[in-house]
């Protein structure tokens, strides 16, 4: 598969980064193992996690999803031909958001030992508590990055104030800049990034890797009326997002999935790839057939005619 280059990173990836958050919730080790065995054969190499992955699950405490990860990269041994993006900062059921040098440089340690590697490729602020001067995390990843912990960071989840403050002060101290940013956009939420984060991005050359990129499932089409919410764990979320304009997408992406001989989560992704900021939105995947969408999505050519539908039936 073609890779290209993650915004002002050298890091080479495919255009799909895998979302982790699966591991250690609705899949376990072995299954895990076997999706992302199957991901790097279809010529992805890109991994998303985070430390407090996955905490929300009755008896974990954080952690799981790295620990499957680390012991997969350990038996597999081939960590040089993977890019792992991890993050730190937020919560758990024993801790608040927190991004304190203090707790940064002690967390990056539990995270390369879950991990079983000596560096992380990507860091991410994962929230922010936005109580900590801004300069404080970007001082404890320019230790990370000259010790060799760390290659590069990126940031998730800080308010639009925040991130343009904190891109100021890397310009203006000489501290580490983010490089990528991790946004919540998909097909029905895309007012926020693009009003709000995207001229950020665009100013400061920001590699942008959308999380949610399918609506935590909802544009599958899985979900369509109440009876449906059972399908899966995530299903009781997906009530609110019933709406008629959004089931107007829905019937959007299942012509054009018509179309172009695919799904309408591939359309979906295909969407996403086709925006100029976009470099590989964040997809989970639980089954082969569903990593054979992500793959799907990566060959999709949208037309103009395709893009400005799918972008009138999602306009807010």
């Amino acid at each position: 598969m073609k890779k290209v280059t993650l915004g002002k990173t050298g890091l080479q990836i495919a255009p799909i980064n895998l979302g982790g958050n699966v591991f250690g919730w609705t899949l376990n080790e072995p299954e895990s193992f076997a999706i992302l065995d199957a991901f790097i054969d279809a010529g992805f190499n890109f991994i998303d996690t985070a430390d407090t992955y996955s905490w929300w699950v009755d008896g974990n405490k954080g952690g799981e999803s790295e620990t499957i990860i680390g012991n997969w990269l350990k038996q597999r041994g081939n960590r040089e031909q993977v890019v792992i993006a991890t993050k730190v900062g937020s919560q758990n059921r024993e801790h608040p958001i927190d991004i304190s040098k203090a707790y940064i440089l002690k967390t990056v340690e539990e995270s390369l030992k879950r991990l079983r590697t000596d560096y992380i490729d990507l860091y991410y602020t994962h929230f922010d508590d936005e109580k900590t001067p801004v300069e404080e995390p970007l001082a404890a990843y320019e230790q990370l990055l000259k010790d060799g912990k760390i290659r590069y960071i990126g940031a998730s989840n800080l308010s639009p104030a925040r991130l343009k403050a904190s891109l100021e002060a890397s310009e203006k101290d000489g501290l580490p800049q983010y490089q990528v940013l991790q946004p919540h956009y998909n097909l029905i939420q895309r007012a926020t990034f693009e009003q709000e984060y995207a001229p950020l991005a665009d100013r400061y050359n920001l590699a942008v890797l959308p999380y949610y990129a399918l609506a935590a499932g909802f544009l599958t089409g899985k979900y369509r009326s109440d009876a449906d919410l059972g399908k899966s764990q995530r299903g009781a979320g997906m009530k609110d997002l019933l709406t008629p304009g959004n089931l107007r997408i829905l019937d959007t992406l299942d012509n054009l999935a018509g179309k172009h001989d695919t799904v309408p989560a591939a359309i979906a992704l295909a969407w996403l790839l086709h925006k100029p900021l976009i470099v590989a939105p964040v997809a989970s995947a639980t089954s082969k057939k569903q990593l054979e969408t992500l793959v799907k999505a990566t060959e999709i050519k949208l037309d103009p005619e395709d893009l400005s539908t799918l972008d009138e039936v999602s306009a807010s």
